[in-house]
């Protein structure tokens, strides 16, 4: 036992697991690294020179930001490799380049004083921004304006942390280039005060195999050097200082995941089918082209969503027509003969890659967005259709509207389709005549008025991770309110079995592609109310699977009814946890 260990051993502090795994050892304190820069006037005469150091600065730090993408590429982790891409795209930003080059023409101080001030001018801007994704490029911003004043500095960048010995590394945040430089054996894994699932350090721990867990909100002031941790990626869990106890049930715990990953690698040729043979279709959500691979491995049938408009945040730009219709032709090729669905752009106005005006909205949720800001640029839109229309010939292609409203929007978004269609007609280019085409249930309004919807359309899917915001009122990454985010309310489910009676009373099928189709605790609950499809993220396919070929649908049913029935939300967990737990007793360490 540590020095530290026996005031504070076994202490459970939970956080959010965004790599999975589990690591045990000592602590390395990462101190946050602070540059000194110190503002002091200029000359005229050296305007231009300090200018010319910022350009040399600037190529330098592309340099070495391509670098790590190659060594990440050579590590066979191409996709994560692209998440450097927003580094680069800090760098070609016109705006932020401008702002540093006036500052210097027109306050006369020195470079590193207004590169570090122009950083976090530009950081604070998208901090305040109600965006997870924007909110998400401010450690992008941070870490190129850092290695930009360590270049006109000139000091050492990326060097690698060699350790004489295993440790788990603990810190307030990390910056992407600094998690990407970690020397892979001796870190066993990430510890963070801040972060998200979808945070750069969550994606390169993913990347690096590095089980990690984040928002653990004061673990970086908690733990001393001297203290051993032992950390729980799948669960998000940090024990400090680990009993023998501890210690103990998790090597059992190890032993009985690897068992049971190695026993679910094996169904990824079989269907999601019930015990008394009732048949789910088990798709995987994806951003883009690079995750056809991991579909394919996880057993998936097809893709039941593709977030497409990541294909253009990733180039900060809107793909052309030409683009747009290979990239999805080669997708749909690859999964033939399982479906691709195509989301349309999901796109705010505070996330946009549109030639149009920046604004900004009091609350961007409620505003200008998804199919909204589609059709207020249809120009894009139409794009987007025709690319789709024109990948469609493969023959498994279908697209859906996001944040449908109202039959208004349908009836304006298929007039776009429509004219699309007579347009690649009058070319004489072929297109799928039989496109499927769905909306996403995403919003109360659209689940009561599902009925009137559903004789317009092929499917409904719906996107929980909304449907739940807006009907509960709550934004799940508020710390303050997110205990309030419950996918369980009955206000919730019942919007969801609406969904589902309206599609089925039309002859059309529905499915789910939130976060709550992934979780094998609600899969009961999903069945239960009728859901046909869930679409989920690919490494979720195999829990999933194993969830609904262990149970039976009448059981499910019986469930679903109860917790309609007047169950409380806590009642309605346990008695999903419950069933879940009888019959597929090897999922009981992945349920929430």
């Amino acid at each position: 036992m540590t020095p530290n260990a026996s005031k504070r051993s076994g202490t459970i502090m939970r956080g959010i697991g965004v790599s999975p795994g589990v690591a045990i050892g000592p602590v390395m304190l990462l101190q946050p690294e602070t540059v000194s820069v110190f503002d002091r006037p200029i000359e005229d005469k050296a305007v231009s020179s300090e200018i010319a150091r910022f350009e040399e600065a600037l190529i330098a730090t592309r340099h070495q930001i391509r670098e790590i993408q190659h060594t990440l590429r050579g590590q066979t982790h191409s996709h994560d490799a692209s998440i450097f891409d927003a580094h680069l795209m800090v760098l070609d930003d016109r705006t932020f380049i401008d702002e540093i080059i006036s500052g210097v023409r027109e306050r006369k101080r020195n470079i590193e004083f207004v590169v570090q001030e122009g950083t976090e001018k530009y950081a604070n801007v998208l901090a305040a921004v109600d965006d997870d994704y924007l909110r998400e490029r401010v450690a992008d911003v941070r870490d190129v304006g850092k290695r930009i004043i360590h270049n006109l500095l000139g000091r050492e960048t990326d060097k690698r942390m060699e350790l004489d010995k295993p440790h788990l590394v603990v810190a307030r945040d990390l910056a992407p280039s600094e998690t990407a430089c970690l020397a892979g054996e001796q870190i066993l894994g990430l510890a963070t005060d801040l972060g998200s699932p979808t945070s750069h350090t969550a994606v390169m721990a993913r990347a690096l195999s590095i089980p990690a867990v984040v928002g653990l909100r004061k673990i970086s002031t908690t733990v001393s050097v001297g203290d051993d941790i032992l950390i729980d990626g799948n669960k998000g869990v940090l024990i400090l200082n680990p009993t023998e106890e501890q210690l103990q049930t998790y090597d059992e715990l190890a032993e009985a995941r690897r068992s049971i990953e190695v026993s679910l690698k094996r169904l990824r040729e079989e269907r999601a089918v019930t015990q008394d043979g009732h048949v789910i279709m088990l798709s995987a959500n994806i951003e883009s082209e690079v995750e056809i691979p991991a579909v394919l491995e996880g057993g998936a049938q097809g893709v039941g969503l593709l977030r497409s408009e990541f294909m253009h945040l990733g180039q900060n730009r809107m793909l052309d027509e030409e683009e747009q219709a290979s990239m999805y032709r080669r997708m749909a090729e690859a999964l033939m003969p399982e479906p691709l669905i195509i989301r349309t752009l999901d796109i705010g106005g505070d996330k946009c890659f549109f030639d149009v005006q920046p604004f900004q909205e009091e609350n961007p949720f409620l505003g200008l967005r998804s199919i909204r800001l589609c059709l207020r640029y249809p120009d894009y839109f139409r794009q987007q259709l025709r690319a789709i229309l024109r990948a469609s010939v493969v023959g498994n292609i279908r697209l859906m509207y996001p944040m449908i409203c109202g039959l208004a929007e349908l009836e304006q978004a298929d007039t776009y389709l429509d004219e699309a269609k007579r347009e690649l007609d009058a070319e004489g280019r072929d297109y799928d005549r039989s496109l499927q085409r769905g909306v996403m249930v995403e919003v109360p309004s659209a689940a009561l008025i599902a009925p009137a919807l559903a004789p317009k359309v092929d499917f409904f899917s719906i996107g929980t991770n909304d449907l739940i915001q807006y009907t509960l009122a709550v934004d799940r990454g508020n710390e303050r309110v997110a205990y309030l985010y419950e996918p369980t309310h009955p206000a919730v489910l019942q919007l969801i079995r609406m969904t589902v009676d309206a599609a089925h009373a039309n002859g059309i099928w529905a499915g789910v592609c939130g976060e709550m189709a992934a979780e094998p605790l609600m899969t009961p609950l999903l069945l239960g109310l009728g859901v046909d499809e869930l679409s989920v993220n690919p490494r979720a396919v195999p829990l999933v699977k194993d969830a609904v070929r262990a149970l039976t649908h009448d059981d499910t049913k019986v469930l679903a009814a109860d917790a309609l029935g007047g169950l409380s939300i806590k009642d309605i967990r346990a008695r999903s946890r419950g069933l879940i737990e009888s019959v597929a007793p090897e999922l009981s360490d992945w349920l929430a």
